[in-house]
């Protein structure tokens, strides 16, 4: 925080407008709000791009911030997100956009509208309206099909052709690597020996496969033994980690000098690669430490707000416990570099 004041300036404060929007669905709370726009500091007339809608309790927040004279661009890959934002903030069509699509897709879309964002916040995590879904497969909780696509229109591959397809080793590596699931060879092994029988279809036959090759040590889980497999699953699905760093490096080439960036994950390796991303962009050289001479003319084009990680507070956890692995880092967009 101090670098941006630093950077930027004394602002004077301008109240926020008020926004008249329909309420969003029961069951979802946006997550690390105060913390966002405490680092984030959107103000009156700025452009802000919100890269995941999701439920639009984000946006929303942001638009009271920007209004008079500001508006908020939102992108998300799920059209039913979409329709609801639209819905949702259909009083101020003029200041809120929402537009179906990638976040590492967004940049090209603001560049071909002339347009270069103040704000761009990112939070990686599902909404809890997806997540709630049984006919969208993200959870073990409900019966659903096994889909877990974010766009469910599109022609990618599912979770259930996913396990239908990959190898036992291709498959144990996904788990481990993409969700750090330890028993990742038992529960790849037992997908296998149980698809010899049919293809596996729903959610909750997966969890049971999940449970039953999971060790039994005579006490209760700590957590359910499919979490980190359709985690893994649902990563592998919509190809999202290689949509972060795509969109991270994208976005901040994008930003207005001075411009703020803040990315939210809920995992360890969306962390990892967000802190990577980041500080790869504040960096003026990344040539390997062995090599005595800069030779990769790379030079920073971010500076980072926060070097330590900020997480929600305790209150927040406790009213809104899906909040508790949330995970906050942010930038400020350096000058543009000169020819």
């Amino acid at each position: 925080m101090s670098v941006m004041l630093a950077t930027m300036g004394t602002r004077r404060r301008t109240p926020p407008a008020t926004v008249r929007v329909i309420p969003a669905e029961a069951g979802h709370l946006p997550v690390m709000v105060p913390e966002l726009l405490a680092v984030l500091d959107p103000r009156p007339g700025e452009v802000v791009l919100d890269a995941t809608l999701g439920a639009g309790g984000t946006a929303e927040a942001f638009l009271q911030r920007v209004l008079p004279g500001g508006r908020v661009l939102a992108f998300d890959r799920d059209p039913a997100a979409v329709g609801r934002a639209r819905e949702r903030f259909a009083a101020h069509q003029g200041a809120m956009e929402a537009i179906v699509g990638r976040f590492s897709e967004a940049a090209e879309v603001l560049q071909a509208r002339g347009l270069r964002p103040d704000v761009v916040v990112m939070d990686l995590g599902i909404s809890s309206l997806q997540l709630d879904d049984p006919g969208r497969g993200f959870s073990f909780q409900k019966e659903g099909p096994l889909d877990m696509r974010m766009d469910p229109a599109s022609n990618t591959p599912t979770a259930a052709d996913l396990l239908a397809t990959l190898s036992e080793t291709e498959l144990a590596d996904a788990l481990f690597q993409l969700a750090g699931e330890v028993h990742s060879r038992r529960i790849a092994r037992a997908v296998v020996q149980r698809r010899r029988q049919g293809r596996i279809t729903t959610t909750t036959e997966l969890a049971e496969i999940c449970r039953a090759a999971y060790p039994r040590r005579g006490r209760p889980f700590r957590i359910h033994p499919a979490t980190k497999t359709f985690l893994a699953l649902r990563i592998a699905v919509n190809d999202e980690l290689a949509e972060i760093e795509r969109g991270i490096a994208s976005l901040v080439q994008l930003l207005r000098p001075g411009g703020r960036i803040g990315v939210i994950s809920f995992h360890s390796s969306e962390d990892y690669l967000a802190k990577r991303s980041l500080h790869v962009l504040a960096q003026n050289c990344v040539c390997p430490p062995q090599r005595p001479v800069c030779t990769c003319a790379h030079r920073a084009t971010l500076s980072l707000l926060n070097r330590k990680v900020m997480k929600p507070s305790a209150a927040e956890v406790l009213r809104n416990p899906r909040a508790r692995s949330a995970r906050l880092r942010a930038g400020l967009r350096l000058p543009d570099p000169g020819p």
